[in-house]
């Protein structure tokens, strides 16, 4: 079995944007398990928005930004950016034409959050090794995160965002301090893709590979990180196959070829950006 290290798990960021405006004046049915049912899962009690959420189609550009100032400048059809901007922020980019995502994480705890005291002991697990201030999630315990989450989602949404980037969704694998399985990353990430949707969000997968085959029915795009360094690029193809867009990233901290990695996202359909580790402005696009 193939050892899997998607850098979404090891490379999240930990600085916040310090931004604003005003600083800035320039499948298959038969292969999916079996889901537990649990009592302690709450009743959905947001209004149902049918099937009205943004639907993206596939070879949209993007730019992924978390840290520093905000080029504003720079025009692409998407950006991906942190739940805590200002929504002045997201009003400009709307203004420009660009649909905006909504970065948080879902599978674990960020001590720099002004949520963090919301979140029980029972649910915080092991440290994410290599992130100080970070802890994983007991994700089978939706009863208890549920109110965090609900309203990081009603967030997104009352600041107009489009879609929602779940960071930190592939967690089954982890050393995570919690005995759990595929069926406990399956049964959430569905929660998180009906709450979404309930707001009017899109909801991206994030990495996650091994969970294609079952999201790309439900989930509206997928983002990846190193897919091509890797090799598990063809893995989420399926969205792309369906339609939907594959938003694709790879690093300047590791030896890739990103002309050949070019090279094979034009095959696949992807839109494939480079960018720094850190998440900050720099961009650099395929030709």
């Amino acid at each position: 079995m193939r050892s899997f290290s998607a850098p979404g798990r090891f490379w999240k960021l930990i600085l916040m944007l310090n931004v604003g405006l005003a600083a800035c004046t320039s499948n298959n049915a038969d292969s999916t398990p079996s889901i537990p049912e649990s009592e302690s899962v709450p009743e959905v009690s947001s209004p149902t928005s049918g099937n009205d959420w943004w639907h993206p189609s596939a070879g949209l550009t993007w730019q992924w930004q978390l840290t520093g100032k905000l080029d504003l400048d720079l025009q692409t059809d998407v950006i991906d950016i942190d739940l805590d901007v200002g929504l002045s922020v997201v009003d400009y980019y709307h203004n420009r034409g660009t649909m905006v995502i909504c970065y948080i994480s879902v599978g674990s705890y960020e001590n720099w959050r002004t949520d963090a005291d919301q979140f029980p002991d029972q649910v915080l697990g092991k440290d994410y090794e290599g992130w100080s201030g970070e802890k994983w999630l007991d994700i089978r315990r939706i009863d208890l995160l549920a109110p965090i989450m609900l309203a990081r989602l009603d967030e997104c949404a009352s600041k107009g965002f489009d879609a929602v980037e779940p960071d930190n969704m592939q967690i089954w694998d982890n050393d995570t301090g919690f005995p759990l399985t595929y069926a406990d990353q399956l049964r959430y990430a569905l929660w998180l893709a009906k709450e979404a949707h309930n707001r009017g969000l899109a909801i991206g997968q994030k990495n996650a590979p091994d969970q294609t085959k079952d999201l790309v029915d439900i989930y509206d795009f997928a983002i990846t990180e190193d897919a091509f360094y890797y090799d598990w690029a063809d893995e989420i193809k399926p969205y792309i196959d369906a339609g939907k867009p594959v938003f694709s990233a790879e690093y300047t901290d590791l030896p890739g070829d990103f002309q050949e990695f070019c090279r094979q996202s034009k095959e696949f359909g992807f839109s494939t950006i480079l960018k720094h580790r850190d998440l900050d402005a720099w961009l650099e696009t395929c030709p």
